[in-house]
């Protein structure tokens, strides 16, 4: 073992874009792992140039390779079976090549989970699989399309599983997660850890709200309901919108930042109706908090029959980040979700269709209310840092090999504690022992 442990950290299933929250997840993880580590992302492909002092970020694929159109396989609708294999094939060129290279390796969870982790695996290089998602199948099958994109998704889903079973370590970022992971997959209880995600609070921390609002020319009496994320199957909008048709709500403003399969078709609802919608598409990293301070209310309107027994059992990024900036959120009461929003607290929960919205927004809480519910919100979420999950991560390696866990502090802010130089505990953390994570 090296002084300080080398650690990738494999997307297989993503690529680097500035704009997408998956992208932010997996650098912000990477970043506080490097405290301990010399990391390296490793995602599919590249597709904006970034440069990191304290991790490398490298491409598995090359653009050309990956094509111009491929963006995430997590959310991928196509079933080409011969551009899949002819994949697979690089990531067992990928794991031979750099198998000396690593310590450890992370497999952040895609399509395919797990293969990329046998591979390194097999090359004796220790492996686990951090898993975000069950993929659950909820579209119709109504014609021959249809049906063979399902017979790929579930050949898919049977590899995932084949795989995940065979890597000694799952991490689960919910406890609801890991019940689906022994249902769907019958992986063994005792082989998943569940970790929850961190927030950024340097980036996602409350701030002015006419300040941001004159930044982004919105009017200081407006209220304003904001939406950011993927317009695909997990999330739906629709009946906010169909509710915003059916009722007039005075200074009502709704943002949605993002972009995804269903824009087009929410774009034409929202016009078709006159609904007091506007869509701003792709927004940087560095202003999505601006948007965020500027809103009065954040939403996460999740659609519960994408997800196997209508629960939503991901780690959703989205909620905390909103609340770390000091907003409430109207959600769905289902799974993890309510461990995140407490109702009428920091933030409310009711189902996402049509008579719901429209008996909310009919009785719209004060904007003097809803920023004493947001300073709730932001106190929820303020101990969830990248920092807390990269030592627990850290830890789950240390299980693998049966070394000592990485030395971390949650007073992150103690200027007396050195930077751990690997993984053992050194002398100084010892004396910071009513610290140390568990």
């Amino acid at each position: 073992m090296r002084e300080r442990p080398s650690v990738c950290y494999a997307a297989p299933g993503h690529v680097l874009l500035g704009t997408s929250g998956a992208t932010r997840n997996i650098l912000s993880l990477a970043k506080a792992l490097s405290r301990w580590a010399d990391v390296t992302v490793a995602f599919r492909s590249i597709r904006e140039p970034v440069k990191f002092d304290k991790f490398k970020v490298i491409a598995i694929e090359s653009e050309f390779e990956s094509g111009p159109e491929i963006k995430d396989d997590v959310a991928a609708r196509g079933f080409n079976v011969f551009a899949h294999l002819a994949y697979l094939r690089k990531l067992l060129s990928f794991s031979k090549q750099s198998a000396n290279s690593y310590d450890f390796v992370f497999e952040k969870g895609w399509r395919l989970s797990g293969f990329l982790s046998s591979a390194f695996r097999r090359h004796g290089v220790p492996a686990v699989v951090v898993e975000n998602d069950v993929r659950h199948w909820s579209e119709p099958i109504g014609n021959v399309r249809a049906m063979a994109k399902y017979v790929v998704h579930s050949l898919a889903q049977c590899l995932a599983g084949f795989c995940s079973r065979r890597v000694p370590m799952v991490i689960a970022e919910t406890e609801e997660l890991k019940s689906m992971l022994v249902a769907k997959r019958d992986i063994a209880p005792d082989c998943i850890e569940v970790v929850e995600l961190g927030v950024d609070h340097n980036l996602f921390r409350p701030l002015s709200q006419s300040s941001c609002r004159n930044v982004l020319g919105i009017e200081p009496d407006a209220f304003v309901l904001l939406y950011v994320g993927s317009m695909d199957t997990y999330h739906d909008l629709d009946p906010l919108i169909e509710a915003l048709a059916q009722i007039k709500v005075p200074s009502l403003e709704v943002h949605l930042i993002g972009d995804g399969e269903h824009r087009s078709r929410y774009e034409a609802t929202a016009k078709r109706a006159q609904t007091p919608i506007r869509f701003h598409g792709y927004v940087s990293d560095h202003r999505v908090p601006e948007f965020i301070q500027a809103a009065d209310l954040c939403i996460a309107p999740y659609r519960v029959t994408a997800f196997p027994n209508n629960s939503v059992s991901f780690s959703t990024l989205k909620i905390p980040e909103y609340m770390a900036c000091g907003r409430p959120v109207v959600s769905v009461p289902s799974g993890h979700i309510k461990k995140l929003v407490q109702h009428q607290v920091s933030g409310f929960l009711f189902p996402n269709d049509v008579i719901s919205w429209v008996s909310f927004l009919m009785t719209l809480p004060s904007r003097e209310r809803l920023k004493e519910m947001g300073a709730a919100a932001a106190r929820a979420v303020e101990s969830m840092t990248w920092e807390k999950t990269a030592a627990r991560y850290l830890e789950v390696c240390q299980k693998l090999t049966a070394r000592q866990p990485p030395p971390v502090n949650t007073r992150l802010d103690c200027d007396q504690c050195p930077s751990p130089t690997g993984i053992e505990r050194g002398e100084k953390d010892a004396q910071h022992k009513s610290g140390i994570l568990e």
